[in-house]
């Protein structure tokens, strides 16, 4: 997401909005302005928030304070933009910049969609998603670079890459960095740890001497120069955790020197520390990591990170966080004996847009052959024929076209007598009425529904549970009595307990 500043004051996107604020009541001008306007094929929203401390507000041609605006745009290269060069055009770009991290091909377009500019490819959530392993230096650079060019094929977005500690010495940095500019990545992130690596913000780092760290750096950038590319090197200290602090200042002080692009000292513990690491080398961009749920670093809103001094900010959990929690509460209701609720399970015709299917489908018709347009002319002719033929039978049986026969079957017709004309084995079944209640096991009710009893084949797309049940059995006995009858009262094996009553 682009953060365009027109002004020095403090702005951040509509979403990112606290749920409760307040303003002082004697300043007319201390609400923020939100107006909506579209970019593309997609609505975006505008947050101007004025500065209090100011005395003197700027004013819009109608009145209204308006100091600065958020716009969120989708797309970032221009045509014959490099993914490197719409990247450095994102960090020399005014505000702080928020990339969330992706793992696969599919969350890097989701990513995207959102209205993103850039993201990130996350080890830790690679190495989950492609291998369901913990990031400990077992995912290799192979695989790497593969699932890294199915994420930059998928989108139009510059991706910055993890190359975690380019996989060996100086020389197999330089081969990484030609890998990734390969795959597509517009930028790599390069860490100083030893082999095997661990996960930033867990236990057991280490990083080699400052000698290597900056060799590796300056690998990277003769790679960069051989290639003729112009990716963007993210130098990463995780001496912080593994040494010290006043280390991790050292050597990003070095990594500047030495030519980095972007500077990131991972698992900082404080704001203090944060602050102090944004004074450094004021000429280059600093990158900060809002490890999400639990991290070393404090969370900070996107005001506080521009404050701070960050240029790019990565999310690196959101997305594979809530992708395993859906996923785990998916399992838990199918193997309860439901699907999904409606809330949290996108319709087919969403995910088919998601994916592409109907654009796929308008982009398709460029290319249809002769052979499928005279497919389409014979189709196009058989129904002619056929709604001819049926005018012309109309004519003759003196019917019109416009005044079709329909047949009505009541419900007490239907329940005496089935659809071939014999007696049915529930008389007057249609004039009764199911009524299914889903209580779950912390005593809330996730279902009230009733219908028709005669529509036994439909209860079991409500509630796949009572697929193995003979409910035409309980309502043949049932079938004489009053109303009001319990017929099933369980639990299932999720510990909802599930009624059925006919009423």
């Amino acid at each position: 997401m682009k953060l365009s500043v027109l002004s020095n004051d403090r702005t951040f996107p509509s979403s990112m909005l606290p749920s409760s604020t307040t303003y002082p009541s004697h300043q007319s001008y201390a609400a923020p302005l939100v107006s909506t306007f579209r970019s593309g094929s997609s609505l975006q929203r505008l947050v101007s928030f004025p500065n209090p401390s100011r005395d003197i507000p700027k004013r819009s041609s109608d009145g209204r304070a308006v100091k600065t605006f958020v716009a969120c745009s989708g797309k970032s290269m221009a045509d014959g933009d490099s993914p490197a060069k719409a990247l450095r055009r994102i960090l020399e770009s005014p505000g702080v910049q928020q990339g969330p991290a992706c793992f696969d091909a599919l969350s890097a377009k989701l990513v995207e969609r959102a209205g993103f500019e850039f993201c990130f490819t996350s080890g830790f959530s690679v190495s989950a998603a492609r291998l369901g392993i913990p990031d400990v230096g077992l995912i290799s650079y192979g695989e790497m670079v593969d699932q890294g060019y199915q994420i930059t094929q998928a989108v139009s977005i510059p991706v910055i890459g993890d190359g975690d500690n380019g996989y060996g010495n100086a020389m197999n940095v330089k081969r990484t960095v030609k890998g990734f500019i390969n795959a597509g990545f517009a930028g790599i992130i390069l860490e100083d740890q030893v082999s095997p690596k661990a996960c930033g913000h867990t236990r057991g780092r280490k990083v080699v001497s400052r000698e290597e760290a900056l060799m590796r750096i300056r690998a990277a950038i003769d790679a960069r120069k051989e290639s003729g590319s112009d990716i963007v090197i993210v130098a990463r200290t995780d001496s912080r955790q593994a040494i010290s602090f006043e280390e991790s200042l050292w050597r990003s002080r070095a990594f500047a020197e030495a030519g980095a692009d972007v500077l990131f000292i991972d698992a900082l513990a404080s704001r203090e520390e944060m602050r102090s690491f944004c004074e450094i080398s004021p000429l280059v961009p600093k990158m900060g990591n809002m490890l999400e749920g639990g991290g070393k670093t404090p969370i900070l809103n996107p005001i506080e990170l521009e404050e701070t001094g960050f240029k790019i900010v990565a999310y690196p959990l959101s997305l594979i966080g809530v992708s395993i929690q859906a996923m785990q509460d998916a399992l838990r209701a199918i193997k309860g004996g439901r699907i999904p609720p409606p809330g949290s399970l996108p319709s087919f015709e969403e995910i088919k847009e998601t994916l592409g299917f109907n654009a796929y489908y308008e982009e398709e018709k460029r290319y249809a052959t002769s052979v499928g347009r005279l497919s389409l002319q014979r189709g196009s002719s058989s129904r002619y024929n056929m709604q001819q033929r049926i005018r012309d039978d109309s004519e003759k049986s003196g019917q019109s076209l416009q005044d079709p026969v329909v047949e009505v079957i009541t419900p007490d017709v239907y329940g005496t007598y089935g659809a071939d004309g014999s007696r049915g084995p529930f008389p007057g079944i249609w004039s009764r009425t199911l009524r299914i209640k889903i209580i779950g096991r912390d005593r809330f009710e996730k279902l009230d529904v009733r219908i028709p009893a005669g529509f036994l084949e439909g209860i079991t797309n409500i509630v796949p549970a009572l697929g193995g049940v003979n409910i035409k059995a309980l309502l043949d006995d049932a079938a004489e009595e009053a109303g009001g009858k319990v017929l099933l009262d369980f639990n299932d094996t999720m510990g909802d307990r599930i009624q059925v009553f006919l009423e």
